[in-house]
């Protein structure tokens, strides 16, 4: 039995070794269960306990906290499955009873004392343990600036996104607003600025997927919505526009639905990387008509017919909208318009545009100083 037992103690240290690896520092997009399971259990807790309230906000509230538990919550089992595994191992390789044995690991792991037998091979495995507790609390550290960084300049653009796209953010409001204030050349710059974040958001939440639980500071906010926003502004612009859209709408949305794919494969997210570009998607032609409008009343001009330009829009769209709604509802975004149903009940919330404050012609003006 004590044979049995320092075989599954190194087969459980070798996982728990393993697993931080695969987690903290091999930066390559390797799926961890752990991460997984833990989001998912946690996940499941905070919504329950949100459920109630009855209301996105309360969601909101409650998913806060699961970004820092999940990072509890790896610290907790790779210590926790490391404690197991030391107590498994001096208990195989001697006579130590179960709570001597699990009293020296924990001793050596948590370094909290030297509490050895005096047999070599036993302080050796005490050693191990001593390096092993504040090795993985430093790599759970440095872990912590890179994904903090990795945070801030996603919500950046995020935030300003908000003027343009309103919050939450909507493809043909972007283009509505830009064309109302006379800043429809502003668009190659934010098609440049969301190609260059979608690279960064793609690259960072496949090799960090704890990312994808760190939502935005305001409710109304969240990455995933702006990145299929700025999108399907693209994909309009080029439908409708196809002579004078920038350039760099292409540009934007190959950028994005590559990230959208990156992050999707990281995930183990079944998904069609080359779509049929006649297959159905979810939105529907008669909300698309009404977007149309809503930017053709604003005074955006299309250079293709409506329903011609819905063939091409559709082509865009095929290419990134199933992976986008599924994204939306794994990271329990705020529900926009055209971003797909929710794990959770609540009405959508289209985006609020400020009262146009400009004075008439007939307003009043200072007299001369």
């Amino acid at each position: 039995m004590r044979l049995i037992h320092t075989a599954l103690g190194a087969l459980l240290l070798l996982l728990v070794i393993g697993s931080i690896l695969r987690t903290l520092v091999v930066p390559r997009g390797l799926y961890s269960a752990l991460v997984h399971r833990l989001w998912r259990v946690l996940r499941a807790v905070l919504r329950l306990y949100a459920t109630p309230f009855r209301t996105y906000h309360a969601q909101d509230r409650a998913l806060t906290w699961l970004a820092p538990l999940v990072l509890l919550g790896m610290l907790a089992v790779w210590l926790g499955g490391m404690l197991i595994a030391y107590t498994l191992l001096l208990h195989g390789t001697s006579e130590l009873d179960w709570s001597v044995a699990f009293r020296e690991a924990g001793s050596s792991l948590f370094t909290l004392g030297f509490a050895s037998g005096e047999r070599l091979h036993l302080s050796v495995i005490d050693f191990m343990a001593a390096a092993s507790g504040p090795l993985v609390i430093a790599l759970q550290i440095s872990y912590l600036p890179t994904i903090y960084a990795a945070y801030q300049r996603r919500e950046t653009e995020v935030t300003l996104l908000q003027s343009r796209a309103g919050e939450p953010a909507w493809g043909p409001e972007l283009l509505a607003r830009q064309t109302l204030v006379d800043t429809e050349t502003a668009l190659p710059q934010l098609y440049r600025d969301w190609e260059r974040l979608a690279a960064d958001i793609g690259e960072s939440h496949s090799n960090y997927p704890v990312l994808l639980s760190f939502r935005s500071p305001q409710p109304n906010r969240s990455w995933v919505v702006g990145l299929i926003a700025v999108m399907d502004a693209a994909a309009l612009h080029l439908a409708l526009c196809p002579r004078t859209a920038p350039a760099e709408a292409r540009l934007v949305l190959r950028a994005g639905f590559t990230a959208l794919r990156d992050i999707g494969r990281s995930l183990r997210v079944d998904f069609d990387p080359d779509p049929d570009p006649d297959v159905p998607i979810r939105l529907t032609h008669t909300e698309y008509i009404g977007a149309v409008a809503m930017i053709a009343a604003a005074g955006f001009r299309n250079e293709r017919p409506v329903e011609d330009a819905w063939r091409h829009f559709h082509g865009w769209r095929v290419n990134y909208e199933a992976l986008a709604y599924e994204l939306a509802r794994r990271s329990d975004a705020v529900p926009a318009l055209w971003t797909g149903p929710r794990d959770f009940h609540a009405p959508v919330i289209p985006p609020a545009r400020p009262t146009d404050r400009r004075p008439g012609p007939s307003s009043p003006t200072l007299p001369p100083a």
